[in-house]
């Protein structure tokens, strides 16, 4: 029954993935995905899929993978021990996208599935992924926009699942070493099969369909929009806090380099071109500012709007 399920999510995910690609490159306008096919010797492969100088792309990429293997890695049973040393298939696609203007919100998302096998006892499976939004001139509007959308893929699953999962991706999403969140936020869930796995699978589902509903709207609301070297310069020092998180924090790029993957595949999450500067801090009557002092922090975004 567990590789049933497997083989059901399998179907969903690749089929995912190309209309996830066809509607990102008619949205860019510019340029096309171009593929890559790769096995892993310990098991399974993927389909990396990657977007380069668009017309509205600097980089992205949306990957979809399926590796197995003898014993799930550490960042996969930190936080459930008593499933260490099972062997494991997991399967998923991710996505990220950086455009050109800085005025377009990077954005980031994924949804995943894991199966964890041990002789003599039932396979344990779960669901995780989510989607969020690290804009750096952050339009009020867009960001209401962005967290309505993921509250309706939430509602049909009761109404404390938005609440619950928008606040994981506040969590989650935070730069302990920094003391400021990526960005905006959206959701986040992981270990997830408390509802059965028709329901956590139909809410996979609409998570993932959500993102496109969220994120382009806001796309084609600012990728007119002016810029110059200044909006460029604050893009690439902020894009340093992505790949900050990306490194030190994030569970995916330490699951994909502790179980052997793709490291290609893994690390297309970073963004092409990046800055740090020592000590820097933006001036407090500017744009830059209005960022760090009014958005990198969690907020009840709708409960303020409706309140």
């Amino acid at each position: 029954m567990s590789h049933a399920y497997l083989d059901h999510v399998k179907e969903f995910l690749l089929g995912f993935q190309d209309r996830m690609c066809k509607q990102l490159s008619d949205a860019d306008g510019g340029a096309e995905f171009r593929e890559d096919a790769w096995a892993r010797e310990a098991g399974g492969g993927g389909r990396t899929r990657v977007i380069e100088n668009g017309a509205l792309f600097e980089k992205g990429g949306v990957n979809f993978s399926h590796v197995s293997g003898d014993q799930l890695p550490a960042s996969a049973t930190a936080a459930r021990p008593e499933l260490a040393g099972r062997s494991f298939h997991a399967t998923g696609v991710s996505w990220v996208l950086h455009p050109h203007n800085p005025h377009v919100p990077t954005c980031h998302g994924n949804i995943r599935f894991f199966i964890a096998e041990k002789e003599g006892e039932d396979p344990v499976w779960w669901f995780g992924g989510g989607v969020d939004l690290t804009p750096y001139y952050p339009v009020h509007e867009d960001v209401l926009h962005w967290h309505r959308t993921c509250k309706a893929a939430c509602d049909p699953f009761g109404e404390e699942v938005y609440p619950r999962f928008k606040a994981w991706c506040d969590e989650y999403f935070y730069l302990k070493h920094r003391d400021e969140t990526r960005g905006v936020g959206g959701l986040f869930f992981d270990d997830l099969n408390e509802w059965g796995f028709e329901t956590c699978f139909a809410f996979q589902q609409s998570v993932g369909h959500c993102f496109l509903d969220a994120f382009l709207p806001i796309v084609e609301a600012r990728r007119n929009e002016p810029y110059g070297e200044n909006e460029r310069a604050f893009q690439a020092y902020r894009r340093g806090r992505y790949v900050e998180f990306n490194l030190v924090y994030d569970r995916g790029t330490l699951f994909g380099l502790q179980s052997g993957g793709r490291t290609e595949s893994i690390l297309m999450s970073m963004p092409p071109m990046a800055e740090w500067r020592y000590h820097w801090a933006p001036d407090e009557a500017s744009a830059e500012h209005h960022l760090y002092r009014d958005y990198l922090h969690a907020r009840d975004w709708l409960g303020e709007a409706d309140g």
